[in-house]
């Protein structure tokens, strides 16, 4: 098998040392409802575990809850609610969708509040070496100390800062050096005693601590999207190979391409969203999964309900494939070898979805092809759905939620009163609404823009 490596940009040989590949995926920043962008990043590395366990391979697979930064702090501010029940409520909404998803749960999701300890052993390490220094209270890494710093993203660390956006801080050493401890400013904000103050950790150093304390000091694979190559993963390269002495943090770093709505990419910061809850009160969960495996995990993709729709029926065409009954009177004697090899070869090459799907679709013709001679079709259907399988994909029948314009009015003007009642403080009396809608089957999602709502299945 041959993955393609961001370290080295190109398709090396994946040869884990023993039968457990430890696979650390970067998850979500909870401060709002997840994304189709975030089920992108979900889907391609839940296909990449199923495939490796298909192979025999036992994986480990950790993904983290970044549930304390400046985001969340924004998201308590504007809400009202604590930082704790922002995090709470929107991991229970993502657990949840990913099942809907058919998302394999993780071997363990580590939040960075539950790992305080290992972080600061991680920055003190960092510090005692002299990579890191303290300036009242807060703790900076040394990015010139990090003599290969830029080598995930291939450009110098001068080319690096030029299109990034610096946090300004003229105690600094350097202005590209980043923060590995922030100092509590404002007494509500969440804070952790250490050896330099009260304060909370910076985004990358919590990944570094989470993934070491899980995996050990070195990871088979470490994957996340493209945009999180240059700061995040770069910089948890230099502190977690400068705390090591230089030992390899991770042997594989694989990137899935963007998403994009239009021409822009599709992010939180601006606002151009398409929920998770709300592509999944569209389409099914398969459809979802089969937009994003009709193209390379690499390459960017673009959402449109258009292409979602073209998906659920190419979807049909597998299902009906799946359970069509043989109307022949011949024995046939199908060879289904090739297909799984053929199979086999897509997905070893770089996890090759697109041509891994369309084995799926030539078996799907043969069945079809052969329903009026054949007396068993068995073989064939059970090789596409064994194949589907290790897509994640359950060829099963989506029955859509019908619902009238009236329903839906009605609904999303309880929504807007529970609105009002919120912003004014009548917390008991919009609970009543929430808890009613939800003996309706109508769950709710806040938001920093607003509140979503599904039917529950």
């Amino acid at each position: 098998m041959n993955l393609f490596n961001t370290l080295t940009m190109t398709k090396e040989p994946f040869t884990p040392s023993n039968n457990d590949v430890k696979m650390y995926v970067c998850g979500i920043t909870p401060y709002a409802s997840a994304h189709i962008g975030h089920a992108m990043v979900s889907i391609v590395f839940d296909v990449l575990r199923r495939y490796l366990e298909h192979k025999g391979f036992a994986v480990t697979h950790i993904q983290n809850f970044t549930d304390v930064d400046d985001k969340m702090i924004q998201a308590a501010s504007k809400s009202g609610d604590t930082v704790l029940e922002i995090a709470e409520k929107n991991i229970a909404s993502y657990m949840m969708e990913m099942d809907q998803l058919n998302i394999l749960r993780a071997t363990s999701y580590p939040r960075a509040t539950l790992e305080m300890n290992s972080i600061i052993n991680l920055i003190e390490g960092l510090i005692n070496k002299e990579y890191a220094y303290n300036i009242d209270g807060d703790v900076f890494f040394r990015v010139k100390k990090s003599i290969d710093y830029g080598k995930l993203s291939h450009r110098k660390i001068s080319d690096l800062l030029a299109g990034a956006r610096i946090e300004v801080d003229e105690r600094k050493e350097y202005p590209g050096d980043f923060a590995l401890w922030k100092k509590t400013i404002v007494d509500t904000d969440p804070s952790w005693e250490s050896p330099w103050g009260y304060g909370r950790p910076g985004w990358h150093i919590e990944c570094s601590a989470m993934a070491t304390t899980y995996l050990g000091d070195m990871i088979d694979i470490h994957g996340g999207g493209q945009d999180l190559i240059f700061p995040h993963h770069e910089n948890e390269i230099a502190q977690s190979e400068s705390f090591s002495d230089k030992k390899p943090y991770a042997k594989f770093w694989l990137h899935n391409g963007m998403l994009r709505l239009g021409q822009e990419k599709m992010s939180k910061s601006l606002g151009n969203i398409i929920s998770i809850s709300e592509a999944l009160n569209k389409f099914s969960s398969d459809a979802i999964r089969l937009f994003f495996l009709t193209s390379h995990y690499r390459d960017p993709i673009t959402y449109s309900e258009e292409n979602v729709i073209s998906q659920e029926r190419a979807l049909e065409r597998l299902i009906n494939a799946s359970q069509l009954e043989p109307r022949g009177s011949t024995e046939v004697k199908f060879n289904t070898d090739s297909y799984v090899q053929q199979f086999k070869m897509a997905m070893d090459d770089d996890l090759n979805t697109p041509r891994a799907l369309s084995v799926l679709f030539n078996i799907a013709r043969e069945i079809n092809r052969n329903q009026s001679i054949s007396m068993t079709l068995e073989p064939l259907q059970s090789t596409l759905k064994m194949l589907s399988s290790v897509l994640g994909l359950s060829l099963t029948k989506h029955e859509s939620i019908q619902t009238n314009d009236s329903s839906e009015d009605l609904i999303n003007l309880l929504i807007e009163i529970r609105s009002d009642m919120r912003k004014s403080k009548q917390f008991e009396a919009a609970d009543k609404i929430r808890d009613g809608l939800e003996k309706l089957n109508v769950l709710i999602e806040d938001h920093n823009n607003g509140t979503d709502w599904k039917f529950s299945n």
